[in-house]
């Protein structure tokens, strides 16, 4: 069993025992968040992993959860001009939060998840890919995004950079996409053989009975994009309430959707270790 499983299996056990403790709020919590609203948003790669949590989490504590989820950079800095307005937000890159930390515009965060990347080939992998290096065969047909929004395109040139294969595989790719999502369909219905991808797109509802995944050993991971954090803004009219939804998100029943939508829960050993790694604490 590789250590990625490991950790998954780890992170439900622990879900198995605490589900009777983490099955509802905490009297203090539930009192704290009980009814009104709280605004949210989010990267909006996190979308289907928050879209069902806030469900959950409306049902358990009468909040009605006013979500939006966009493209990260845009929403960080709309709130770092002071154009946009928002009581928790849950962004990509630790140094999107340093930096709203560092402008007095965030009270304070948390870790949240993690992303991963990994090859997406059809079901069957026909192709025979076996690790990233396989990219490189002559014949097999890469799908790519490289003007994909940030840090799609960005993130697979890092990848491959690191695994030094960037010219070969780029010889493969005949087409190169501007949306990570309308590429991977190229992968699905047989125009391209493999793709590299963020696991949690092989779990979205459209992809996952038409894709499988070939793991990709994550010291090639860039560190930049892996990072997602919660934090509460400065203008929460309710930092009580704002408080008892981070701690719900944070909690093993929270990341329990994150870890269903393909990311890497933090409180997960495999989150914890990252969490150490690539130094995701609130020092401001």
């Amino acid at each position: 069993m590789d250590h990625s499983e490991k950790g998954r299996r780890d992170f439900l056990k622990s879900l198995a025992l605490g589900a009777a403790g983490a099955a509802m709020l905490t009297p203090q919590s539930a009192q704290a968040a009980a009814g009104g609203t709280l605004q949210v948003w989010s990267c909006g790669g996190l979308a289907e992993a928050m879209m069902p949590a806030h469900e959950a989490y409306e049902q358990q504590s009468g909040v009605k959860i006013v979500y939006t989820g966009a493209f990260a950079a845009a929403l960080g800095k709309s709130l770092l001009t002071g154009g946009g307005q928002t009581e928790v937000f849950a962004g990509r890159v630790l140094a999107l939060a340093q930096k709203l930390r560092k402008a007095g515009k965030m009270v304070n965060f948390r870790p949240l998840c993690f992303t991963s990347y990994v090859i997406a080939v059809p079901k069957g992998n026909p192709a025979k890919i076996a690790n990233i290096e396989d990219l490189t065969r002559p014949g097999v047909r890469v799908a790519m995004a490289l003007e994909a929004s940030a840090p799609g395109g960005q993130a697979v040139m890092g990848i491959l950079k690191a695994a030094d294969i960037t010219g070969k595989v780029l010889a493969n790719v005949r087409e190169q996409g501007s949306c990570v999502q309308r590429s991977v369909a190229d992968v699905t219905e047989g125009r391209a053989d493999a793709m590299i991808v963020e696991r949690r797109i092989c779990r979205m509802a459209r992809f996952a009975d038409k894709l499988e995944y070939v793991e990709i050993p994550d010291r090639l991971f860039p560190a930049g994009p892996l990072t997602f954090t919660v934090g509460m803004m400065a203008n929460a009219a309710d930092p009580a309430k704002a408080t008892a939804y981070m701690d719900w998100i944070t909690s093993a029943q929270g990341q329990e959707y994150f870890e269903a939508a393909g990311f890497i829960p933090a409180i997960s050993p495999k989150g914890m270790e990252l969490v150490e790694k690539l130094g995701v604490k609130d020092v401001a």
